[in-house]
């Protein structure tokens, strides 16, 4: 499913406070007011000429072990969607030290096993917000460094809108969600939406996996040779339904698990090596 979303659609979804992170600024500075008053600005100049386009798959999947099994599927002319038979095994790293509460955690711990008498589903997403057009209108550093950090915020807010309504209509798992941007900012919704680079998530090479699923340049995203999403202000990842998920880092990775996950990704050790950190 594509969605196209306008500035206007995301205004109000964008958290200012990693906008001002980039800048390495405090928002309530003078400094930071101003950058804000220019940000406003921007966003209401450039409303003709950013577009953020959205890419999201809801598929059956099951774990195994530490990887994630995702069916594809197809449609057909009727409207309905039918597997194909096809799937993609996606291997997840899991905790090589136990968290606060004595967990090694896998993202792959949040879905269900083939054995389970519940199908569970997987989310698979991808945001990208081009800024090709509106860069005729820029003229200096200043503010080509802020069009590419808002741009970015663009893309992560199109990912917070797409999520809110793959919860309450696309997947449908949490129809009568309630809450305030504040909340969603807050991550307060039910399940996770892990992004290719976060803590839990570090293998970059991933997007792979995610292209070989969504294509990719059905939202004019092209990979680069080392796996890295074209434009810059582009998100992937994954959502993941069950109440009970949560954020993790993976931390130190050992050499007899950067081995393993080198064998369940058909890639050499050498190779793995490049993409995630590892003894």
């Amino acid at each position: 499913m594509h969605i196209d979303y306008r500035i206007n659609d995301l205004t109000a979804y964008i958290n200012w406070k990693y906008f001002f992170h980039a800048w390495a600024i405090s928002g309530q500075s003078e400094e930071g007011l101003r950058l804000r008053e220019d940000a406003q600005a921007m966003l209401t100049q450039m409303e003709p000429y950013l577009l953020a386009r959205t890419v999201v798959e809801i598929l059956p999947a099951y774990s195994e072990g530490d990887d994630i099994v995702v069916h594809k599927e197809t449609a057909c002319q009727c409207g309905q969607r039918h597997a194909t038979g096809a799937y993609i095994r996606i291997p997840m790293l899991r905790q090589q030290t136990p968290d606060s509460k004595g967990h090694c955690l896998c993202l792959s711990d949040f879905i269900r096993p083939q054995s389970s008498a519940q199908q569970d589903k997987i989310g698979i997403f991808a945001t990208s917000v081009a800024t090709h057009a509106a860069k005729r209108f820029i003229h200096d550093d200043y503010n080509s460094i802020l069009l590419q950090t808002l741009a970015d915020r663009l893309a992560e807010a199109a990912a917070e809108r797409l999520h809110l309504e793959v919860r309450k209509k696309i997947w449908g798992y949490a129809p009568h969600e309630e809450l305030t941007i504040e909340e969603l900012h807050q991550e307060k919704f039910q399940g996770i939406r892990p992004a290719i680079g976060y803590p839990c998530l570090p293998d970059i090479s991933l997007n792979r996996s995610i292209d070989d699923i969504l294509d990719l340049r059905s939202i004019g995203v092209t990979l680069t040779s080392s796996a890295m999403m074209a434009p810059h202000a582009s998100v992937s990842g994954f959502m993941i339904s069950l109440p009970q998920a949560r954020y993790f880092s993976i931390g130190e990775i050992g050499k007899d698990q950067a081995q393993d996950y080198a064998r369940r990704r058909n890639m050499s050790y050498e190779e793995i090596k490049k993409y995630i950190q590892c003894c």
